[in-house]
């Protein structure tokens, strides 16, 4: 029979050697913090997951789930034994014959668990935290690792960057995609798309039955060979950090609400990143989601470029590729002649006005034309692995060879097929099959190194590098490019940037933590008063830099047109913004000479749908060229300045995240807007070669959910498949077979018609040029609310193939949307207009 005073007391000095919220009871042990309670049994493994507001265990039934895990020689192990000793929790696994120490902290809101010794030391191959299962699948946030319900949230953050968000699935520590296919997971935007779901990471990690919150360190003491960017065989060197002791994890559970404070929270006290703008913290900073301007400006076009900024209401310009050589970052020297003096004066220049410069790197890419490489390769250069040559070579030879060649003939993402011997760089077309293994028809003294004499036995590697044709770094140069950049930044002050290219630091053999060496490095390197106002983001994201980067930007405009380009995966990553509670981004969007005011209006609704920044790239002679400029900027003016001051109800912006809905807004008083829905639909009149007297006309049918009125189109004369062109003479349209209006016109290929219901048509050139008017006042068809039939017909002048692109519209009533006396913002109504 127990003592119950001894039970008592054993509780009692519990409760004092870890906190008040700490307890043993029948050999497991409790943690309570605000929100969650934590159970761990004698063997060291979870048994709950608790939300303490009603009690429910979220931990998954039926699963195995360690506090920690280890892996000696490949092989886990879990623990067999658990001993609460202080504030200590002491695994022991029994096969490996080791015991892990664990600290562990109750901050009350959140718990820290930090792996503070392991004997014997060096056993391990890496250590896992968990994977904690748990029942949760609604949301899962793969980066930011936190899933939950409508009810609660649990989450686990990296304390170091040694200490990996998700599972050690590869050995070159690259995090996986994963694509899912389930119903629960589905996209909320996106019909089509009901299915599947892209999750960049596993942090957190979707299961059929939950989720899963993991974590990983490994010990890096020794060099290792792995499976890495498409090379079987890739040198992971040695990286002395203290390998798994001193790794570090949160856990924490509480409302979904609370989510981003408890993050912000941990960040504050365990020492993480915390980046500010403006004085608020960078995840949940209005300016987080501001738009920018892309346009390659320099010091001669700078004036011209801020007027355009200020023109659109924007407080960001961002130059998209300013550098000769990346890596020294050397500014092109036409349109930066003093180098970074030149941007530093543009900055000064910016910074008088309100606007904020920003230029885009890739990140730890080497351009062959940079110091780092030419004259003398730096020995930093990044390495796929290396053999010895097995005889003398002179600086004519042009078959090298070498004793392996297991390094050299892998051909996938080798670009440059570069090898480096002392400081000559050689390049080689392929690699014998059998040996003696030889390079074969090698160029000497390749990108302006010497060629020269190289002895038997001397080292040769294969230098790692990128489809973009450049090179790449190793850890320790990887973090001295990061700080040249700090450097650009901290001597001109340019206040964003984008890690384009981070995925380059998988050249590191480390993978992600490549990649968050680079950014935590650069972001190291910062005066500690530009960290208060540089926004930035990346290609990629990972775990820890979730912390560093103030949002991610993705979606290209270069693969189709103004609006289809990448439009489903700019929606996807709404999803994807949104689980993971970061700021909402577009991405970049061209404007080219014939880009239309409702292409950049449909962009400007999406964007207050779904309160999303975007990047709107420029070019000087795209502005010059395209008549509706002038309205594109006062557009993108009235609509981000609307988005900011947050004057959208929930139920607008459900309706402008559909794709298919257009609005306008127009300007009213100051602080005032009228936001006009219309109904779009488009259709394509074919020229056709038919029998003596069968019709050529076309006939549609257009649902107008708003009152009746005259018809608004635009109309666009193109070339068919035979590209042979042919003019129009007379455009014909009849609504509902009694309202037929003909309007004698001379449309030449790629001119544009357009109606805006007034009875003024106004004919364009393709780049929106007005060219002449045509007043038909009164004779425009009316459009009646409901279902209309349109027959349209066209005079071509010429037999072809030609086709008018014909998109009809109406609009609905104008709503009033305006600022409150403190916007969301947190500004005066004043401020924001301002």
């Amino acid at each position: 029979m127990k003592n119950p005073i001894l039970c008592k007391t054993y509780a009692f000095l519990l409760g004092i050697l870890f906190s008040p919220l700490l307890f043993a009871q029948n050999q497991s042990v409790v943690f309570e913090t605000t929100d969650m309670k934590m159970v761990i049994d004698g063997k060291g493994y979870l048994q709950g997951f608790y939300d303490k507001s009603d009690n429910v265990n979220y931990l998954a039934s039926g699963k195995q789930v360690p506090l920690l895990s280890i892996r000696c020689d490949k092989k886990f192990e879990l623990p067999s034994l658990m001993k609460a000793q202080g504030s200590f929790l002491v695994l022991l696994f029994e096969k490996n014959k080791i015991e892990a120490k664990v600290k562990v902290t109750n901050r009350k809101t959140y718990l820290t668990f930090e792996l503070v010794e392991m004997s014997p030391a060096g056993k391990a191959d890496l250590i896992v935290w968990g994977p904690y299962a748990t029942t949760i699948r609604e949301s899962i946030g793969e980066v930011v690792g936190v899933v939950h319900n409508d009810k609660f949230s649990l989450g686990i953050q990296c304390l170091n960057m040694k200490t990996l968000g998700g599972y050690p699935t590869e050995e070159s520590d690259v995090e996986p995609y994963f694509e899912i296919t389930d119903t629960v997971a589905a996209s909320r935007h996106l019909e089509e798309w009901k299915v599947s779901k892209t999750f960049r990471g596993q942090t957190a990690k979707w299961e059929s039955w939950g989720s899963l919150l993991q974590a990983y360190c490994r010990n890096r003491d020794r060099e290792r060979i792995v499976s890495n960017w498409e090379h079987e065989y890739y040198v992971a060197p040695p990286f002395n950090d203290g390998g798994v002791i001193g790794s570090k994890i949160a856990l924490f559970g509480c409302p979904p609400g609370k989510v981003l404070d408890m993050i912000g929270q941990i960040e504050i006290t365990e020492g993480l990143p915390h980046p500010l703008i403006d004085g608020t913290w960078c995840k949940i900073a209005p300016a987080a989601t501001s738009s920018y301007l892309i346009l390659d400006f320099d010091e001669s076009t700078i004036d011209e470029a801020l007027k355009l900024t200020s023109k659109a209401g924007l407080k960001y310009l961002y130059h998209g590729g300013p550098f000769e050589t990346w890596g020294h970052f050397k500014l092109n020297e036409k349109g930066f002649s003093d180098n970074w003096n030149s941007l530093k004066r543009c900055v000064d220049k910016a910074e008088k006005q309100g606007i904020h410069l920003g230029v885009h790197t890739l990140s730890n890419f080497i351009t062959t034309n940079d110091p780092y490489v030419t004259p003398i390769p730096d020995k930093r250069l990044a390495k796929v692995g290396s053999s010895v040559i097995t005889d003398n070579i002179d600086d004519k030879t042009t078959e090298i060879p070498v004793k392996s060649a297991v390094f050299f003939n892998q051909m996938k993402n080798n670009n440059l097929h570069t090898v480096v011997i002392g400081n000559e760089l050689i390049r080689y077309k392929e690699v014998s099959t059998s040996e003696p293994y030889v390079l074969k028809e090698c160029v000497r003294g390749a990108f302006g190194t010497k060629a020269a004499f190289h002895s038997k036995g001397d080292t040769i590697a294969k230098l790692m590098d990128h489809g973009y044709k450049t090179f790449l770094t190793n850890s320790e140069l990887s973090e001295e490019v990061a700080g040249r950049i700090a450097d650009l930044f901290n001597y001109t002050g340019i206040c964003q940037t984008s890690f384009d290219g981070l995925e380059g630091n998988f050249s590191t053999g480390m993978g992600q933590y490549g990649c968050q060496l680079f950014v935590k490095t650069w972001y190291d390197k910062l005066k500690p008063e530009f960290r208060g106002k540089i926004i930035n983001d990346a290609s990629m994201p990972t775990h820890y830099n979730w912390h560093i980067n103030t949002r991610y930007n993705w979606g290209e405009p270069w693969y189709a047109g103004f609006r289809e380009s990448q439009t489903q995966y700019r929606l996807k990553n709404q999803d994807f913004f949104q689980r993971n509670f970061l700021p909402a981004m577009l991405g970049w969007f061209n404007m080219r000479p014939e880009t239309s005011i409702e292409d950049v209006e449909w962009l400007l609704a999406r964007a207050a749908g779904f309160n999303a920044g975007f990047s709107f790239c420029v070019s000087f002679d795209a502005v010059r060229k395209n008549g509706s400029s002038d309205a594109i900027f006062d557009a993108i003016r009235q609509w981000e300045m609307a988005r900011m001051a947050g004057v959208f109800s929930p139920e607008q912006k459900k309706l402008m995240q559909d794709i298919n809905n257009e609005f306008h807004l127009e300007p009213g008083k100051p602080g005032e807007w009228i936001l006009y829905p219309f109904k779009v639909q488009r259709y394509v009149h074919e020229q056709k070669i038919r029998q003596p007297g069968e019709p050529l006309s076309s006939t549609f049918e257009f649902e107008n959910p708003y009152d009746a009125q005259p018809a608004k189109f635009t109309l666009a004369l193109l070339p068919g498949e035979d590209r042979n062109d042919s003019s129009v003479e007379k455009i014909s349209m009849e609504v509902n077979y009694r309202d037929k209006v003909d309007i004698e016109v001379h449309l030449e290929p790629f001119q544009i018609l357009k109606s805006d219901g007034t009875g003024m048509l106004r004919i364009y050139d393709k780049n929106w040029n007005l060219a002449r008017t045509i007043d038909i006042a009164g004779k425009l068809p009316v459009l009646f609310h409901g279902m209309n039939t349109i027959v349209f017909d066209a005079d071509f002048a010429e037999e072809s193939f030609s086709r008018i692109k014909i998109e009809m519209k109406t609009r609905g009533d104008g709503e009033k949307v305006q600022c409150n006396t403190k916007s969301f913002t947190g500004k005066s109504k004043n401020e924001v207009l301002r």
